[in-house]
C-alpha cells in the first residue's frame, strides 16, 4: 500500500453480473494492508468508522432498490477524477444529488466549504447520519431533488452565488434532473455527473450524427459539455448493465446564441426530433407547435436551407434563427 492515507477495497473478480461483490473498508489508523478477496484491488479512503460496508448496511436493514436506480460508485480513482473535474475548492458550496452511503460526500466535504446532500431514500438517512457524523459542513436533506427549491438553498447557503453540482445520477431520471437545473436558471458554475455512457455521448453530439438530438441541443444551449472519463460496470455495486461516463457541463456565462423566445425554440427542436427521419417541415407541421408549412418554407428560404432538410442537420444557431424568423408571425 502507498504511503498515502488510503483504505483498500477489494472486489471479487470471480463474481458474475448477477452477484454482489464482497466489499471491505479499512478504518483510519488501522492496518492498511489490503483485504484480498479476489484479483482486483482498489484503493479506497475516508469511509470513516465502518468496518465493512455490507454488514453496516445490514445493521440498518438496507437493501438496494431498483426504483431509485441505486448503483453506488466504489472506485476511488473515479471519485478523485470527479472532484478534480468539478474543480471543487474551499470557496465552493456543492450540491450532491443521491449521496448513497456518503462516500463521495466525504470527498466533497473535505474539498468544499459546504455540501448540501439530497437523498430520496429514507432508509439511507440513518446510514448517512453516521458516515457523515464527523463533517460539520454537510447539510443532509431527505427529499426528491425534483421537489427541492434549489434556488432558495443557493440563496441561503451561498448568498445567491453560483454553486457546483456533483452527482452519481440514477439513469432513469438523468434528463429531468439536469434540464430542471438548467431551465430553472439556478445559479450554477458547473454540473459534474455520472450518467449512462450513451447519454453522455448524446449530450456532446453534433449535427448529422446518430447521437445528435433534442438533449444535445438543450445541454449545449446552457453549457459546454466535456466527457471526463468512461467508467466500466465493475466500478459500482451493484453492477449496472451498461457502461457509464463522467461528464462535466460548464454553464455558459452567456448563451452561445441569441434567441427571442427560448421556450418556442425548444418546442421546435422537440418536434423536429420526434420524427427525425421526416423532413423538418413535415415534423414541425405535424408536431403541434402551431406553425404552417408556408411559414416553415419561407423561413428556410430566408436561411438559405433546402425545403427538404431534416432537423438533425441543423445547428443550435440555425434552430435559434428559425425560431426568431417564425416567431415574428405568431
Amino acid at each position: 500500500c502507498s504511503s498515502m492515507k488510503m483504505r483498500e477495497i477489494c472486489v471479487d473478480s470471480t463474481l458474475d453480473n448477477t452477484q454482489q461483490p464482497s466489499l471491505f473498508f479499512k478504518a483510519k489508523g488501522t492496518d492498511r494492508r489490503p483485504l484480498l478477496v479476489g484479483l482486483h484491488t482498489w484503493s479506497f479512503d475516508r469511509f470513516n468508522q465502518i468496518e465493512n460496508m455490507l454488514p453496516y448496511a445490514q445493521k440498518y436493514n438496507f437493501n438496494f432498490q431498483k426504483k431509485f436506480g441505486q448503483n453506488f460508485l466504489i472506485d476511488s480513482h473515479v471519485l478523485d477524477k470527479i472532484i478534480a473535474a468539478a474543480g471543487v475548492t474551499k470557496d465552493d458550496v456543492v450540491l450532491e444529488i443521491g449521496p448513497g452511503f456518503g462516500t463521495m460526500t466525504q470527498y466533497l466535504a473535505e474539498a468544499a466549504r459546504e455540501v448540501i446532500a439530497v437523498e430520496i431514500d429514507k432508509t439511507l438517512i440513518p446510514i448517512l447520519q453516521e458516515t457523515l457524523a464527523d463533517y460539520d459542513n454537510v447539510t443532509l436533506i431527505n427529499e426528491d431533488i425534483l421537489k427541492v427549491d434549489i434556488g432558495a438553498l443557493v440563496e441561503e447557503k451561498n448568498d445567491g452565488r453560483p454553486i457546483k453540482v456533483v452527482a452519481n445520477l440514477p439513469y432513469y431520471i438523468t434528463t429531468p434532473i439536469i434540464m430542471g437545473l438548467f431551465e430553472s436558471h439556478v445559479p450554477l458554475e458547473n454540473i459534474t455527473v455520472m450518467v449512462q455512457k450513451e447519454v453522455a455521448s448524446r449530450m456532446q453530439a453534433g449535427p448529422g450524427t446518430k447521437d445528435y438530438g433534442a438533449l444535445s441541443l438543450a445541454v449545449q444551449f446552457y453549457a459546454e459539455p466535456y466527457i471526463v472519463a468512461n467508467v466500466p460496470p465493475n466500478c459500482f455495486i451493484p453492477r449496472p448493465n451498461v457502461g457509464s461516463a463522467v461528464i462535466r457541463l460548464t454553464r455558459w456565462d452567456n448563451p452561445p446564441i441569441q434567441v427571442k423566445d427560448e421556450k418556442f425554440m425548444f418546442s421546435l427542436i422537440r418536434a423536429s426530433f420526434n420524427q427525425r427521419r421526416k423532413t423538418l417541415q413535415n415534423s414541425l407541421v405535424n408536431g403541434g407547435v402551431g406553425v404552417t408549412k408556408e411559414q416553415i418554407v419561407d423561413a428556410l428560404e430566408q436561411m438559405g436551407l433546402s425545403a427538404t432538410i431534416r432537423g438533425e442537420a441543423l445547428t443550435l444557431e440555425q434552430f435559434a434563427k428559425l425560431s426568431n424568423i417564425i416567431g415574428k408571425h405568431l
